[in-house]
């Protein structure tokens, strides 16, 4: 075994194989895969192996697309068989919601050229004799749809590694990983040690374990899941054919062929958690006993829609352990508080990921990002407020609902709160209903009582006409919102100005008391993050950025060393805040403090120090509104105080407390863009109107990747869009984000966010398209049908900036 490696993976199963394949593909052949046992153990070998391309979220679609075309290309590459069956698979739609999915996904896949459409009912029958339709109300068909054998693909990854020069030590457990003072790492074996320069944890049901040698918590828990194979179907036999796999979710099971009988499995709402306190070193291969009674009502349902499975006898059970994250999804990606560990776990269709995973993790690793933002897998989505007892409710809840919908803007109970500020308790007492950002409990909308919840959909819900009546409160009034959780930091010290101007593009703001927006670029020149950077004292500056992407930037901001006797530190939970907006937010302060709020003593993008209600706070005048407004940061033990005082002083002007929502369809009226939407490292500066923010006569993070990219036409602009008011009416329901927007039947876009603009009376969507232009028609495919629109050449709120700035 070699005592170097460029980078050592920690796990031989699928993920860690693929990783490794990658890795030595993309260029680094120094590449080490160390195994506890042997290659498959824990999950790997056991898994049903479904395969399939569509997902509700865009990237993920596209990494499961290039992961079902990658099989044959290993098979031939390697000559490892992965034992590929793509008989197609069929989504059957019991229900509106479930109808209304599928064809949002259907409208997807035309726009990205994937295969996935409707089929009748006669076409279904003769794809899948065995089952009954009825009560069906759509039939998706994925004609390359299947399963693969899960010892074939990863022996192929294997061996595709090791053709490029990758070596695999099989019975190698890793009993220690230590971090050296140049970032790279000591991997220790009973084998010898590696000096690495990166660290790879693919170690699956293991990877608490291992990411304990680091002094790493990752938040996942193991279950038990089941599946069992039916004894020879007769009717299968007769036929010279496979039949396509059954994706019936609103039953809550899955099945395809296997052999010449059956496999069906289920997410019952009886979950097993298994190894709570970690997994046993000596486990492998092993299974559950059987206890197929707690599938029992899902088996029916499946019987229900195949008879036939009522009738075969079973051949044999899988009962074995998955490794779930809170949200199903996987921790993905550099630990943000350590040097060059990568993470990968927590992966549940893995067989459907597992090439785009590999190669995500190898371009992260060589190229310095993913070409694909993806977010929704970044371990940094989570900190350290994902405990155990938050970990296990989640998971419990995913397995539980593994195959029901997640409605745009749903919010889940389980686990929650987890974190909650001080004014949480008074805003529950005037009717909020909360949603979880970034472990922050913050209210979404309010209710004329408490206690009210959510109703999730795709089309209009209870809390649609709320939100409109807070938001037309704010643009004819006044409203106050709760910002506590924006992230918020400070750099302070001789070289703070030096260190921000090195980090960001725009240029620090030179006068105290002034604000500048500024983009972070990422590797590849695109938009990782928007900020507002605002110079309180002439060597201390505040800095206000996304929450849920706090731990996210923390990689960037550690890219800049800090210059000697400077200080950089996260306010976000020391200080909490409130948005003033609306035209008389100026009249509601000035009850409340001594300081001058007129234009000409506090301008637009200005900052003070002042007392509001006897309490300190830090004032800016800017709002995510698009109104006349102004963000108070105050400390949070003044928090409750000072909402308190906000609240009784706005009631004099018929003002109140706004949520979440209508801070979404205010800033659309307004067509800004928010981070993991609009802006996000996928996109350009000259795309999302930022360019003018980058400042090439100095120097910032990433300058020669803008340069190069800004240098560049457009591939695609992001615009505003109002949708035809009749066919939003005829389905009640208004763009929310991912919709694909088509101009003469030709793919052009797709929605990033969408709201009903209330103040404007008009269905509105940003989003970014190609070959397109203000007043120009589209379609956009709400709820997956065409619904008319035209591209605005201005936001139909203040266009002109003329409240903004009164």
């Amino acid at each position: 075994m070699k005592s170097h490696a460029q980078a050592v993976v920690i796990g031989g199963g699928v993920i860690g194989c693929s990783i490794l394949y990658h890795l030595a593909k993309l260029g680094w052949s120094d590449v080490v895969l160390l195994e506890r046992d042997e290659l498959t153990s824990g999950s790997t070998w056991h898994a049903a192996a479904n395969i399939h391309g569509l997902h509700d979220n865009t990237n993920v679609s596209r990494i499961q697309h290039y992961t079902m075309n990658l099989y044959k290309e290993l098979e031939a590459e390697t000559g490892q068989g992965c034992g590929v069956f793509q008989p197609g698979s069929l989504y059957l739609a019991q229900t509106e919601a479930r109808e209304h999915q599928l064809r949002l996904q259907e409208a997807k896949a035309k726009l990205y050229g994937m295969n996935f459409h409707e089929v009748s009912r006669d076409e279904a029958e003769r794809l899948h004799p065995l089952v009954d339709f009825d009560g069906i109300r759509c039939i998706m068909h994925e004609p390359d749809g299947g399963n693969v054998d899960p010892s074939g693909v990863t022996m192929a990854y294997a061996a595709g590694a090791r053709q490029r020069g990758a070596e695999i030590h099989r019975f190698t457990p890793v009993t220690g990983t230590r971090p050296q003072p140049d970032g790279s790492w000591i991997v220790e074996t009973p084998n010898g040690d590696i000096h690495t320069q990166w660290v790879i944890n693919a170690a699956g049901l293991w990877g608490r374990e291992v990411a304990a040698l680091a002094g790493l918590q990752l938040p996942l828990q193991p279950t038990e899941h089941q599946y069992f194979v039916t004894e020879t179907v007769a009717e299968i036999a007769a036929l010279d054919r496979r039949l396509p796999s059954v994706a019936d979710r609103d039953g809550e099971y899955y099945l395809r062929q296997e052999g010449q009988g059956l496999l069906v499995g289920a997410y019952e709402k009886d979950v097993r958690f298994w190894a709570e306190e970690g997994t046993p070193q000596g486990f492998g291969h092993e299974l559950f006993a059987d206890d197929l009674e707690r599938i029992e009502e899902n088996m029916m349902r499946a019987i229900d829609r195949v008879p036939v499975v009522g009738t075969a006898g079973i051949k044999r059970v899988i009962n074995g352990p998955m490794i779930w994250s809170p949200d199903s999804n996987v921790l993905f990606g550099p630990v943000p508080e350590l040097n060059n560990y990568f993470c990968a776990g927590g992966i549940i269709p893995g067989f459907s990921q597992s090439g785009g995973m590999g190669l995500m993790a190898a371009q992260w690793m060589i190229e310095g990002e993913t070409q694909y933002d993806m977010f929704a897998w970044d371990m940094a989505r989570f900190g350290d407020w994902a405990d155990k007892a938050f970990t296990k409710a989640r998971v419990e809840d995913q397995y539980a609902h593994r195959f029901a919908i997640h409605f745009p803007n749903e919010e889940r109970a389980a686990g929650r709160p987890a974190r909650t500020r001080p004014a949480y308790d008074l805003q529950a007492e005037h009717g909020a209903v909360f949603g979880l950002n970034y472990g922050w409990e913050h209210p979404l909308w309010f209710a004329d009582i408490p206690g009210a919840k959510d109703t999730n959909g795709f089309t209009r819900q209870n809390w649609y006409d709320p939100v409109g009546a807070e938001a037309r409160m704010l643009r004819e009034r006044a409203g106050i919102i709760d910002i506590s959780n924006f992230a918020k930091y400070r750099v302070t010290g001789p070289g703070a100005e030096t260190w921000l101007n090195a980090l960001f593009a725009n240029r620090m703001p030179k006068g105290v008391g002034r604000s500048c927006l500024t983009p972070l670029i990422g590797k590849r020149g695109g938009i990782a993050g928007d900020f507002t950077v605002t110079r309180l004292a002439e060597d201390d500056f505040w800095i206000i950025g996304s929450g849920m992407a706090e731990r996210y930037h923390q990689r960037f901001f550690k890219q800049i060393p800090l210059p000697e006797c400077t200080r950089f530190e996260s306010l976000t939970e020391a200080y909490c805040g409130f948005n003033v907006a609306g035209p008389d937010s100026r009249a509601l302060l000035q009850r409340l403090s001594n300081a001058s709020f007129a234009t000409e003593d506090f301008p637009f993008m200005r900052s003070q120090r002042i007392t509001v209600a006897g309490i300190d706070c830090t004032a800016l005048r800017v709002s995510f509104t698009g109104d006349l407004g102004w963000e108070l940061h105050c400390r949070t033990e003044d928090q409750v105080a000072l909402y308190s005082a906000l609240l009784e002083a706005g009631a004099e002007f018929g003002a109140g407390p706004v949520g979440s929502r209508a801070l979404m369809a205010l800033r659309i009226e307004k067509g800004y863009g928010s981070w993991s939407r609009e802006y996000s490292p996928e996109y350009w500066p000259q795309e999302v109107g930022l360019d003018r923010l980058c400042k090439f006569d100095k120097d910032f993070l990433n300058r020669e990747a803008a340069q190069t990219v800004i240098d560049r036409p457009a591939r695609e602009n992001l615009v505003l869009l109002a949708l035809d008011e009749a066919d939003v009416t005829a389905s009640n329901a208004d763009a929310t984000g991912g919709e694909p927007i088509f101009r003469n039947g030709k793919g052009i876009g797709r929605v990033t966010s969408g709201a009903y603009g209330y103040s404007v009376g008009m269905s509105l969507a940003l989003g970014y398209v190609t070959e397109a232009a203000p007043g120009d028609r589209v379609e956009i495919m709400v709820l997956g049908r065409p619904h008319g629109a035209v591209i605005l050449d201005s936001p139909p709120f203040d266009p002109d900036g003329t409240r903004l700035r009164a």
